[in-house]
């Protein structure tokens, strides 16, 4: 790839990749009188830099945020399925059913997954009903619930957020001011939610404490969250970090110096175009458009930057998914090849390829080891909850280690035939619903509630029309 960059006497500068069989050289050349003269246009200077290929520096202190979230990544999902119950339990031969969902893929059971967080969940039975489907199974099904510990925390999440509603109202009014038309899908939303601290049930919630905020409307696309009235003091961008050079004297440089993050180091020619970068003025993504600037200039680019770094200094960590922030190039008026871009500012945003997907951190909310700067409180019972999963693995080798002396005989990790209905339910004959789990517009998980007077017969289910999520028509019961 070749990235020219031209600079003219009035300030202008434009970039653009360009195909090229040998991009390893810089050439600098003035443009032709002729073709001034044909384009009356003054006098430039071009500087051609030339980018095949940048290489990811990696950044074990940042990546180790993402392997830390990858470890809970299935206790998260399967504690917002609890939590959507009323009764905060699942039956497993329909949670066996949710296996795309929870990421779990066969030959692996759900059972030795709910195992491996003995502090998070537990399984207890229930007794099934003595119909004629179930003559030839046993008089008991086997149910998951959160330990007490567990539930605690989540309950302490829930009121957390409940009690920051008008923060979390003024964080979405910040997001749907980037957009051109200030408003957004909801299952677009839907994606940033959980990194957005907010809750699942966040459309109800806000939209019913602040209807003068925002409102639901239809669009073509499917339900949209606009922004009716907003706060002008909220449109305004982060403020740039202090830079500690440790000078002992404090005088102007000599040179030009690029902040980045240690270990790092650019080739020459990615340096220079990044100086001359920073050198445009700033741009405030909430009172500018594409439309205001050329499509390839260093302008527009300097204004999506802006707009990944705001909507990075929204998130609770600082970070998320690329692919999430490319649902959003419409709206917020980004370059279609955005990985490219964020790529080329490291002095901006980090891109961590740990996972399946690859994430984007905002380098200033990061010191130089690593730890986010500005801590969330609903990080802290994050965190009390990746204390519970350590105890769980604490008591797992423990387990395992009294097992190898034959100190237990028998052990329940071991137990695989009580999970019958995991192996033997044909995935294709049955529709639980959570192929589209975000795509409902009835729910506030984003999954369609159905009104059933018998719960008992909800509840003990078993077949092609068995569903398990409940909610009344007046709204009185909420699924959290």
């Amino acid at each position: 790839m070749l990235l020219s960059v031209s600079c003219q006497s009035d300030n202008f500068l434009s970039s653009s990749f360009l195909q090229s069989s040998n991009p390893s050289f810089i050439s600098l050349k003035r443009t032709k009188k002729s073709f001034q003269n044909i384009c009356n246009k003054p006098q430039s200077l071009s500087l051609w830099i030339s980018c095949s290929s940048l290489k990811i520096v990696r950044s074990p202190s940042l990546d180790k945020h993402v392997v830390k979230q990858n470890k809970i990544r299935f206790v998260q999902k399967l504690k917002t399925l609890l939590l959507s119950k009323p009764k905060h339990f699942i039956p497993i031969h329909i949670l066996a059913k949710c296996r795309a969902y929870l990421c779990i893929h066969k030959p692996r059971s759900i059972l030795s997954m709910i195992y491996w967080y003995p502090t998070i969940f537990e399984l207890f039975t229930i007794p099934m009903p003595p119909t004629p489907f179930n003559a030839t199974k046993s008089g008991y099904q086997l149910c998951v619930r959160l330990t007490p510990a567990a539930k605690s925390l989540a309950m302490q999440e829930l009121n957390l957020k409940s009690a920051m509603s008008g923060f979390l109202a003024n964080k979405l009014q910040k997001l749907l001011m980037l957009s051109s038309h200030r408003r957004l899908l909801l299952s677009k939303i839907v994606h940033l939610g959980p990194h957005l601290g907010l809750s699942p049930n966040f459309r109800s919630r806000l939209c019913n404490d602040h209807p003068d905020k925002f409102k639901i409307v239809g669009t073509s696309y499917g339900m949209a969250l606009e922004l009716v009235n907003w706060d002008p003091e909220l449109a305004v961008p982060l403020k740039s970090p202090p830079v500690n050079r440790g000078l002992i004297v404090d005088r102007p440089l000599k040179f030009k110096q690029l902040n980045l993050r240690k270990g790092l180091n650019l080739k020459r020619r990615h340096r220079d175009f990044l100086m001359k970068f920073n050198e445009l003025p700033d741009i405030c993504p909430y009172n500018t458009s594409l439309d205001d600037f050329p499509k390839s200039s260093l302008e527009a680019e300097k204004r999506a930057c802006g707009v990944v770094r705001e909507v990075l200094g929204m998130m609770v960590e600082k970070r998320t998914l690329i692919d999430h922030l490319t649902h959003f190039r419409k709206e917020f008026g980004l370059p279609n090849k955005l990985r490219a871009m964020i790529v080329r500012h490291p002095e901006l945003f980090y891109v961590s390829l740990k996972g399946m997907r690859d994430s984007v951190f905002l380098v200033e909310g990061f010191d130089d080891k690593g730890v986010l700067l500005e801590k969330d409180e609903s990080l802290v019972i994050r965190d009390q909850l990746m204390a519970l999963v350590a105890e769980g693995k604490r008591i797992r080798r423990e387990k395992r280690k009294a097992r190898i002396n034959g100190t237990i005989v028998d052990d329940c990790d071991n137990n695989d035939n009580v999970e019958v209905e995991d192996g033997d339910y044909d995935d294709g004959d049955y529709d639980d619903g959570f192929e589209n789990l975000f795509d409902s517009e009835d729910s506030d998980l984003e999954y369609d509630f159905h009104d059933d007077d018998n719960e008992s017969s909800m509840l003990y289910a078993n077949g092609g029309n068995a569903v398990f999520w409940t909610g009344d028509d007046n709204g009185d019961s909420e699924p959290w």
